[in-house]
């Protein structure tokens, strides 16, 4: 029995990254000889036991042969004849198909540690397409590793757009292309994700209404990047760049998805595209099963995102309205993961990167003010359905006031 360190913890140890998740694959051995060593059975489909002790993955060598339509569409074989060559040609990338001994020896049988020198995410073999999953895989290490400068090649692309075209990124379950999205949109890079989704056709196939955004103009004076797609992965970068929570990087990702939806004859201008919106992202949500607090912050983000970046000039009850319908009260963080993505929306815009936003302070502040008023502080005399009116007279005062020092110092 041989047992291999396999997948991205030797890629991330010879590219000298740090990794926490190991899994190994052990050839030569048999079900029951693992079983009188202690390990614990956790494999559905094929053979995976837990180490009796660091409750590592450890996964007999195996086989697999395309026997359905989708990522589980496989039939595995397993054998203490299964070679270690076998096993890791079925893996996705060569990078990600090498194995190393507990001495520290690399096998690597398909080039992975060229592909590194020099930076390219290459498959494997033709077996690529029948999984469609890798798709957004490779988008996802493309994400991971743009800093270092990898780029996808030639041939691997090519395949991912024939997997695109085939019909098969159909069979993908909501939860898994949510979950490696929500994987991706939390690397450095997010937005490679997307431009690489984009250039092998499957953003049109899983994200049509993120597709749709690129080619659509908008007015050069305020957008000189001008299309709507480049404008959405730039905001995305400001979120990255930020280190921005899953949510905000999501809500900034669909913020504009209405101006995909304005008519063609009211171009490059987009009036009412907050509102028109709304639909397609609750559309990509309910399809995608995004969990409940990332759509409703996705959502109002859509929604308000113009209130908040005319906050100095809303009149203090405007202000008072729109922090309620965030629910400022009961739910500050969403105030706060809101403001961070209105500043990427402003900021995601062709020589404005690093343009000053100071809507985010002043919205801010006025949600400390907001805060700060609570009934106990009232006049004993006023009770009952007179308690909530007073409280609002007092903190739409509190912003008129606040909305009054910000006037003098500017």
């Amino acid at each position: 029995m041989q047992v291999y360190l396999v997948g991205g913890a030797v890629r991330d140890h010879l590219l000298g990254h740090p990794y926490h998740e190991k899994d190994y694959v052990v050839v030569g051995a048999t079900p029951e000889q693992l079983l009188a060593q202690g390990y614990q059975p956790v494999g559905k489909d094929f053979p995976v036991f837990l180490h009796p002790e660091s409750k590592e993955e450890y996964a007999l060598a195996r086989t697999e042969r395309k026997a359905g339509q989708g990522y589980h569409g496989f039939e595995f074989y397993t054998a203490p004849n299964v070679t270690l060559e076998e096993d890791l040609i079925r893996r996705d990338l060569t990078i990600n198909a090498m194995a190393m001994d507990e001495n520290g020896q690399v096998y690597d049988p398909y080039g992975g540690q060229q592909d590194l020198a020099q930076k390219v995410l290459r498959h494997v073999s033709d077996a690529f397409v029948e999984d469609p999953l890798r798709v957004l895989r490779i988008a996802r290490f493309a994400a991971r590793y743009k800093a270092l400068g990898f780029r996808v090649a030639d041939d691997t692309l090519t395949l991912m757009r024939t997997l695109a075209a085939s019909g098969e990124l159909d069979t993908l379950t909501p939860e898994r292309v949510w979950k490696e999205t929500a994987r991706a949109l939390q690397e450095d890079h997010a937005d490679e994700y997307f431009e690489v989704l984009r250039r092998c056709g499957a953003l049109k196939a899983l994200f049509p209404e993120i597709d749709a955004l690129f080619g659509i103009p908008q007015r050069p004076e305020y957008h000189p990047e001008i299309d709507c797609g480049v404008h959405t992965l730039m905001s995305l970068q400001q979120a990255c760049r930020q280190n921005y929570s899953l949510d905000v990087r999501f809500a900034v990702l669909v913020h504009d998805l209405g101006k995909a939806l304005t008519p063609a004859n009211e171009l490059p201008r987009h009036i009412m595209h907050e509102e028109r919106g709304i639909q397609p992202v609750t559309d990509l949500c309910d399809r995608l099963k995004v969990p409940t607090y990332t759509k409703q912050l996705a959502l109002a983000v859509c929604k308000e995102h113009l209130k908040c970046h005319q906050a100095l000039t809303l009149k203090p009850g405007t202000l008072w309205r729109l922090l309620q319908r965030l629910d400022v009260l009961r739910r500050p963080e969403r105030v706060e993961a809101f403001v961070q993505a209105c500043e990427c929306d402003s900021r995601g815009r062709l020589g404005m990167e690093d343009r000053d936003y100071p809507q985010a302070n002043y919205v801010l502040k006025a949600m400390q003010v907001v805060r700060g008023i609570k009934a106990q502080d009232l006049p004993p005399e006023i009770k009952g359905p007179d308690i909530g009116e007073m409280l609002i007279q007092r903190r739409i005062k509190a912003i008129e006031v606040l909305k009054a020092e910000y006037t003098a110092a500017s």
